[in-house]
């Protein structure tokens, strides 16, 4: 994680990043976090890290939890890994 370093949000309260709700004045706070996030020079490391570490909780790479499971849900490896899968699920 040596792209941490380099990161906008060190030099704002790590609180800001991790809302205790999506709604009401969490819903402010997630755009006041993707707002530090849009010209940060590490958002992609970032948000790489988030996806592939499954990050649940949080701002990362300018993404809140809804938009990271939707690049998951929507990635072409996911895909492929579903493509094997058997019918019955398991």
């Amino acid at each position: 994680m040596d792209w941490s370093r380099k990161a906008s949000c060190l030099v704002v309260d790590p609180e800001l990043f991790f809302p205790i709700s999506p709604e009401g004045p969490g819903h402010a706070q997630v755009e006041r976090a993707k707002v530090v996030c849009r010209d940060c020079p590490v958002r992609e490391p970032c948000l790489d890290y988030a996806l592939t570490t499954g990050q649940a909780y949080g701002v990362w790479g300018g993404t809140d939890p809804s938009q990271r499971r939707e690049l998951i849900l929507t990635s072409p490896q996911r895909e492929s890994v579903g493509a094997r899968r058997p019918r019955d699920g398991r």
